[in-house]
């Protein structure tokens, strides 16, 4: 039976972290980055994890081209 190891930080944390190191991403890639090291995280958990972080006024979710999104950390 594999054991899960918790983080040491949430998955905002280190998408906040990840937004001010690398600037404006879009989603996808944003996705894929998270997804290095938070590997159960799925499109749903990332989709209310943005929307979590957008509502409070963290980030900002814009659409570009159809079906993709550009996510920048908001200063």
């Amino acid at each position: 039976m594999p054991l899960k190891i918790w983080k040491t930080r949430p998955a905002d944390f280190f998408l906040l972290d990840l937004l001010s190191k690398k600037g404006t991403m879009n989603d996808i890639d944003l996705l894929e980055a998270v997804k290095e090291e938070f590997e159960d995280l799925g499109f749903k958990d990332f989709n209310e994890l943005l929307m979590r972080l957008e509502v409070g006024g963290k980030i900002h979710v814009t659409s570009t081209v159809r079906g993709k999104r550009r996510i920048e950390l908001v200063t």
